[in-house]
């Protein structure tokens, strides 16, 4: 069983009480109408799937019902780190995360999306 442990209630819980919301720090385009279907089906679809570290966001739907952002091993399961959405990582692993290194161009994501 994962416990994970919520930045609001301030205590460690079984993962049945929260739901996994997908991946964290997703941005949205800021002109969506100026995108191509492709590139509009590629922000809406396509999401990283990382063998590693990988930031998450999780909802506690069975308590505070607050989202927040997980920084969590895909390969251990093991928290590395929460935090609530909008406050900033404390984490100097996040150019390990996904969405948090730029690519060699620095200006598009693995998905050919401008990076945030």
């Amino acid at each position: 069983m994962l416990l994970i442990p919520c930045p609001y209630c301030q205590e460690a819980r079984s993962e049945e009480e929260f739901a996994y919301a997908g991946e964290a720090h997703i941005r949205r385009p800021e002109a969506p109408a100026e995108l191509s279907d492709e590139a509009w089906g590629e922000y809406l679809h396509f999401r990283a799937n990382p063998r590693g570290t990988h930031r998450e966001l999780w909802y506690h739907a069975a308590g505070c019902r607050q989202y927040f952002n997980v920084l969590r091993d895909t390969v251990s399961y093991e928290i590395l780190e929460v935090y609530k959405v909008g406050a900033p990582s404390s984490s100097v692993a996040s150019g390990a995360a996904s969405g948090a290194a730029p690519d060699a161009a620095g200006e598009r994501d693995a998905r050919g999306l401008p990076r945030a």
